[in-house]
């Protein structure tokens, strides 16, 4: 294995953990949570969310300058861009659409329910199976 593919490993790991950890554990966990208010809840949720997403378009940067300066395996470069896609949709098409119903829930507003939460979801996940693979691919060589 090369030190691209090594590097490129690292980041992607570390990125699927990320988005394992925050995602699928401390984002459903926190309105479990013994006097979360909604408010509270949406707040932290807001900033751990910008949070991550500014360290996934970092990540995927890195990434970006690794396919390019690398030798990494095709179908890693490919789960990568998969990933990358994804994130984009995330950030452009569906985190606005969040954030105006929070601002509206914070605003103290009742805004319709919406199904913005399950784009992302669905998104998450079918991020991780890309990270997952691509992993995978970098692992195998």
């Amino acid at each position: 294995m090369n030190a691209s593919s090594a590097a490129a490993m690292a980041l992607v790991f570390t990125w699927l953990g990320m988005v394992l950890a925050i995602s699928f554990l401390e984002a459903p966990l926190k309105f479990r949570a013994p006097h979360v208010t909604i408010a509270i809840g949406l707040g932290i949720g807001r900033m751990v969310f910008r949070a991550l997403n500014a360290v996934e378009a970092a990540f995927a940067v890195a990434l970006v300058v690794l396919v390019v300066a690398g030798d990494l395996p095709g179908r890693a470069v490919a789960a990568l861009i998969a990933a990358m896609a994804l994130l984009l949709v995330q950030l452009v098409a569906v985190r606005p659409l969040l954030t105006r119903r929070s601002d509206a829930v914070l605003a103290g507003e009742d805004p319709p329910r919406s199904r913005a939460h399950y784009a992302y979801i669905a998104l998450e996940t079918a991020k991780v199976a890309a990270l997952i693979t691509a992993g995978a691919l970098l692992a195998a060589g």
